[in-house]
């Protein structure tokens, strides 16, 4: 027998509540050491936390594609781990693996079918990046300019980015600089996440919504109106932005975060004036999937990755140690308190 300790869903926030780290509970269990064919024990070393998990506390998550966790089972999402003991042909004993549907768990039985091996040449030996900047994260920040931008070099363009000092919006304010927009402006909440936008990530301009105008300060940061927007936040916020885009303007619909704890429907809605200035200025905003455009992740983590070992891009990691801690980063994420990806350190 080999203990675990695993983290389940103790009880739901309700589709208006905010969660907080009392519906998380942590409990110890113990696996069966006998494997059947196809399957490996695997120590986790990170685990992910990302916003798109609120919906799975709910008893209907809203999506078609996302199964809600449920009441007092283990929960689960991106993780990475070494495997221990395989009883399964595509994996070995020591392989580095991942997968979307990792349990929270600091050991875990899985069918190696549904693991995905990673070659560490990709991060120089960085595997939480894996689950950010080389992952779904970094895949989601690429694939979203690239197939919603319509960045184009030489054209004068200026790129907002919502939720910019998160995991996505670091990573897409870089890319769109580096595609060729000649001005990045990051919106986010606090004067530490301004400093890092502008100081560390190059962003032309920052805006902390907490303590500014942001209507005032997008038309002194974006004097040319915007062109593109990386849109993570939705509501009043990203009201603001729309007001401001340029005619024939882009929206990348990428997340609606401060809409997560209300009961609406994804995308949520948008007032009558919104939709006016969508229509009159023939601005797209259409939902950007991720999951949609799979067959390019190869290819784009390769490029990820190079953007990376080249220093072309940095990346924004905040780390919490122990499984214990699932709930608290969780909730913590949710209120904006991490800068770049929050990442849950399980075991070396």
């Amino acid at each position: 027998m080999l203990l675990t300790q695993q983290v389940v869903l103790n009880s739901r926030p309700g589709k208006n509540g905010e969660p907080t780290p009392e519906h998380f509970r942590l409990e110890e269990t113990s696996l069966v050491s006998d494997l059947n064919d196809g399957e490996v024990i695997v120590r986790t070393l990170y685990l992910s936390v990302d916003p798109y998990m609120r919906c799975r506390l709910n008893e209907d998550s809203g999506s078609d594609y996302l199964a809600p966790w449920q009441l007092s089972e283990c929960l689960d999402g991106g993780g990475i781990g070494v495997v221990e003991t395989s009883h399964c042909s595509t994996c070995s004993e020591g392989d580095v693996v991942t997968s979307f549907n990792w349990p929270w768990q600091t050991h875990a039985i899985m069918k190696g079918s549904g693991l995905q091996k990673v070659d560490l040449q990709l991060t120089d030996g960085h595997l939480s990046y894996f689950l950010g900047a080389v992952g779904m994260p970094g895949l989601t920040a690429l694939l979203g300019v690239r197939e919603k931008g319509h960045v184009t070099k030489g054209a004068n363009q200026t790129m907002v980015v919502s939720g910019a000092a998160g995991a996505c919006g670091s990573l897409a304010g870089q890319i769109g600089r580096l595609d060729g927009c000649v001005r990045v402006v990051g919106i986010c909440g606090s004067d530490e996440k301004c400093k890092v936008l502008v100081e560390d990530l190059s962003f032309s301009a920052a805006i902390n919504y907490r303590k500014e105008d942001v209507s005032a300060q997008l038309k002194k940061s974006c004097p040319d109106g915007i062109d593109v927007y990386f849109d993570n936040v939705g509501g009043a916020i990203s009201d603001t932005v729309l007001a401001q885009m340029n005619k024939g303007s882009h929206v990348i619909l990428c997340g609606q975060i401060s809409q997560y704890n209300k009961d609406v429907p994804y995308p949520p809605p948008l007032s009558e004036k919104t939709q006016e200035i969508l229509q009159s200025q023939n601005i797209t905003r259409e939902r950007f999937l991720v999951l949609d455009y799979m067959n390019k992740s190869e290819a784009a983590l390769f490029e990820l990755s190079q953007m990376i070992k080249s220093s072309q891009i940095k990346v924004l990691e905040t780390v919490v140690n122990g499984i214990e801690n699932m709930g608290v980063a969780f909730c913590s994420m949710m209120k904006g308190s991490n800068i770049g990806k929050q990442i849950v350190k399980i075991s070396e």
